[in-house]
């Protein structure tokens, strides 16, 4: 799973003030009970001496194995000690333990050298928030999902061309999506949504993008037009950081939408082959949506975008009449 730089910093935040809160908890807890316990404070020294004198004696090789042994079962009572003394108080036994979030890294993120799980859910869950955040602000996210895409705007009457109806051909693209969504991973195969304008293919893309977003997947979607017009601002600026293409190179699933709406130049070519071509050789999905065909598209981005996309993409062609249309008659 991918994560922006933002999602990580973020998550370094949140577990680094986490651990702060815990610390700071214990230390308050700390002051008070050496006010009300005087014990305390010789036992916790005791400890220190015992501690201190286990780390020299590993120097000290096998003869040290009895030694240790020893000197550990002392703490082990100083330990049992402090717990009775706490409980004689009226405080838990382990009042005096820093209440870390996670016990198992204690709010440090890792385990031996190894991400905790509290870090990979920590990770997931902003990648989720950022996520959906994200969709919402640029397209009508919120309204797009399988449930409300209603095949009864597709005819049930056998299309001479297909032999079947563009309902039932309607309702298999819906099925697909729906399973691609559920079943999604950063190695998912990429997406052709084709056909004409009005007939639900931005609907499913953004159907696709919450589910997938909601699993805590790194999701960016945008219309072609506005994808491209940020690259080409962060490209010919004074300051160039990278971060818009980087954020589209390492997403988990990116939604190019509306392909061929944008004004073609040759950067936004160059760019789309770089963008498809590099995610490719990265096996990371992609779900690109036109109303150009084929051929239109060889003529507009040159027949290696073509090839690449032939090649790689799963192709789902939607077929109809304009859905938009006939929503607005029922007005």
């Amino acid at each position: 799973m991918s994560y922006s730089k933002q999602i990580i910093l973020a998550a370094n935040q949140i577990i680094a003030d986490r651990r702060a809160e815990a610390e700071s908890i214990s230390n308050v807890r700390h002051l008070k009970i050496i006010s009300e316990i005087p014990n305390i404070p010789q036992y916790e020294a005791q400890l220190a001496s015992t501690g201190a004198d286990i780390v020299k004696a590993i120097a000290m090789g096998e003869d040290a194995e009895k030694f240790i042994k020893e000197l550990s079962e002392v703490n082990l009572r100083i330990q049992d000690l402090i717990k009775a003394e706490l409980k004689s108080h009226g405080y838990p036994e382990d009042y005096l333990k820093t209440p870390y979030t996670c016990k198992k890294c204690d709010d440090t993120g890792y385990v031996g050298g190894y991400i905790c799980d509290c870090y990979s859910q920590l990770l997931e869950q902003l990648n989720k928030e950022v996520s959906l955040e994200a969709l919402r602000k640029v397209s009508p996210a919120q309204q797009c999902n399988f449930k409300n895409f209603d095949l009864k705007y597709y005819s049930d009457e056998i299309n001479p061309t297909y032999g079947v109806s563009t309902r039932e051909m309607m309702g298999d693209i819906l099925e697909y999506c729906r399973h691609y969504a559920d079943d999604f991973n950063p190695k998912s195969n990429s997406i052709l949504l084709s056909g004409a304008t009005g007939l639900g293919k931005t609907h499913l893309s953004l159907a696709i993008a919450n589910v997938v977003a909601e699993k805590g997947y790194y999701v960016v979607y945008g219309s072609a037009q506005n994808l491209f017009s940020e690259l080409e601002r962060e490209k010919f600026s004074s300051n160039n950081s990278g971060e818009a293409e980087a954020r589209l190179m390492d997403c988990d699933l990116l939604i190019i939408d509306d392909l061929g709406s944008e004004f073609c130049t040759q950067f936004t070519v160059a760019e789309l082959y770089n963008i498809i071509n590099t995610r490719l050789n990265l096996l990371k999905p992609i779900i690109i949506s036109t109303n150009l065909s084929n051929k239109e598209i060889e003529q507009k981005y040159t027949q290696r975008v073509l090839s690449r996309i032939i090649g790689s993409y799963t192709p789902l062609y939607f077929v109809g009449n304009d859905v938009r249309q006939i929503k607005s008659k029922e007005d």
